[in-house]
């Protein structure tokens, strides 16, 4: 093979130096030295070199390139398209990309999916498009630049409409889902408002019928209408589209009944219960809550004054103005009929806590009638009485006590108010020094007595008499009171055996009594 080209080109070498040459030869001596067979694209114009060649100038090759391209040409000019938007478009080289001499073959658009851009191009992929493989919109036999960008011709398989809206998908549709519409509808001769605009469109447009749909709330809503067309097919005139259960009717202007409170929230067939509203119906609240009064007509029919319009239950009756007690705490959490036993006009109730309390006060009469100075209307049982305001104020363990440790029944004035009567138990003196323990103990602590012995016996405890117990010397209560002062009334055991005297002192200390006083 390599001996055949080298005598080839000795062969055009001879032929192009003869001046005899004829001109009819040289398309033939250019296929013969032709690096190899061009594409089937081109394979029409592969006998005539000059076609995409300039011999004299290389650098035409593009220009002839965009002569037969003219469409190519045309996209560089404007700056439109995928090559007229591609960097260096103007200035570029085509044989820069597409290479010929490859073979029939031979794939000269070399182009890669992975790195084209479909931003250059007049269809930028958006949303869903992105995610989709070439091949689903370029068909094969189809130029890339030649595939249709209008919406119906890739979904003309998904138009529910069938043609009924005709072709311009992108006026409701957007790229993103399909199923989701733009359409505005207030374009329409038929805006939708309120709850029209959350109702899918199948909904009013069966079958995507979409010419000949009813205008008329009858056309949609005659299955809802519970006047069963007694009212006529104006529904406007007292619904809206905000709720159909809603209505802008003006009762009060075209009945002189106004719908206050609850009245404003039932439904028309609650109170116009014949289905025709024209149907007189009474206007009183006795008239339609007859069955609702517990007070069996006891209080007439004035429901008014005590109750309202949202919530039947709920009072507005004042009652501190009407019968001069406010209903406060637990008091006003009542029925009416705990305490109004009878019919109102004709009971007169007292105002003590006493008239209504009195099987409940335990106290027997000895407390009087004002119940409130200890309990409270919040709670019976809950007490806030202040002892420190009566003659016995609670002072030290005293605080912290029980009521029933000191009251052992509801008659509280019955209660002691002298130590003993509570601490006679707790007397070890028993009774040898008299009733007020005041003098020796505190409400502190029993067991933390404060004796000023000195003052109250003349008889100072000093040195060994201050750390001995009050019963090593008052052994016996009667003699408590007025004790002996001589010592020999305790030291009966005198080693002296009485011959110094009864007057001890004399020699001896308090200190020690063993060690007799030198001065």
């Amino acid at each position: 093979m390599l001996a055949l080209r080298t005598w080839a080109k000795a062969l055009l070498f001879v032929l192009l130096a003869s001046p005899l040459a004829p001109a009819a030869h040289a398309a033939s001596i250019e296929k013969l030295i032709m690096p190899g067979p061009v594409s089937k694209a081109h394979a029409r114009i592969e006998g005539e070199c000059s076609n995409c060649h300039d011999r004299t100038n290389r650098e035409r090759q593009t220009a002839l390139c965009l002569d037969c391209h003219k469409d190519t040409a045309a996209d560089i000019s404007t700056r439109t398209r995928y090559h007229g938007r591609m960097q260096q478009a103007s200035a570029g080289q085509c044989r820069g990309c597409h290479t010929e001499h490859l073979g029939r073959d031979a794939d000269i658009n070399k182009l890669s999916q992975v790195g084209f851009t479909h931003d250059l191009t007049n269809f930028p992929l958006k949303d869903a498009h992105v995610a989709l493989a070439c091949g689903a919109c370029h068909r094969p036999a189809t130029p890339y630049r030649k595939t249709t960008t209008t919406c119906i011709e890739c979904h003309r398989k998904d138009d529910v409409h069938h043609g009924a809206l005709g072709t311009d998908c992108a006026s409701c549709h957007d790229a993103k889902g399909w199923q989701k519409t733009l359409f505005d509808h207030d374009k329409t001769d038929f805006p939708l408002t309120n709850k029209h605009r959350d109702v899918p469109c199948a909904a009013c447009h069966a079958g995507q019928r979409y010419k000949g749909t009813p205008k008329q709330c009858v056309g949609c809503h005659l299955p809802d209408d519970v006047h069963k067309g007694s009212q006529g097919p104006q529904c406007a005139n007292c619904h809206s589209t905000a709720d159909w259960a809603s209505q802008k009717f003006d009762h009060a202007r075209e009945t002189g009944f106004a719908l206050l409170g609850r009245h404003a929230r039932i439904g028309c067939g609650d109170c116009h219960r014949s289905g025709n509203l024209k149907d007189p119906i009474p206007k009183d609240c006795a008239g339609c809550h007859k069955s609702d009064d517990k007070h069996a007509s006891r209080l007439g029919a004035a429901c008014a004054d005590c109750h309202g319009n949202d919530v039947w239950r709920v009072t507005s009756f004042d009652h501190l103005a009407r019968f001069k007690f406010a209903l406060e705490g637990a008091h006003a959490n009542l029925d009416c009929h705990v305490c109004h036993t009878g019919v109102v006009k004709d009971q007169k109730l007292g105002t003590e806590c006493i008239d209504c309390h009195r099987a409940d006060e335990p106290h027997g009469g000895t407390l009087g009638k004002k119940c409130e100075q200890c309990h409270t209307a919040t709670k019976w049982k809950d007490v806030s009485f202040d002892h420190d305001q009566s003659k016995y104020p609670l002072t030290g363990l005293h605080v912290v006590v029980t009521c029933g440790q000191c009251h052992t029944t509801q008659r509280f004035n019955d209660a002691p108010k002298e130590c003993l009567g509570c601490h006679a138990k707790d007397d070890i003196h028993d009774g040898g020094l008299g009733k007020d323990c005041g003098e020796c103990h505190t409400p502190n602590g029993w067991k933390m007595w404060d004796f000023d012995h000195a003052a109250h016996t003349r008889f100072p405890l000093l040195g060994a008499h201050a750390k001995i117990g009050c019963a090593d010397c008052h052994i016996r209560p009667q003699n408590v009171v007025k004790p002996s002062m001589v010592c020999g009334t305790c030291h009966a055991n005198d080693v002296h055996a009485g011959r110094f005297g009864t007057e001890c002192q004399q020699c001896h200390n308090t200190t020690t009594f063993r060690r007799p006083r030198t001065n």
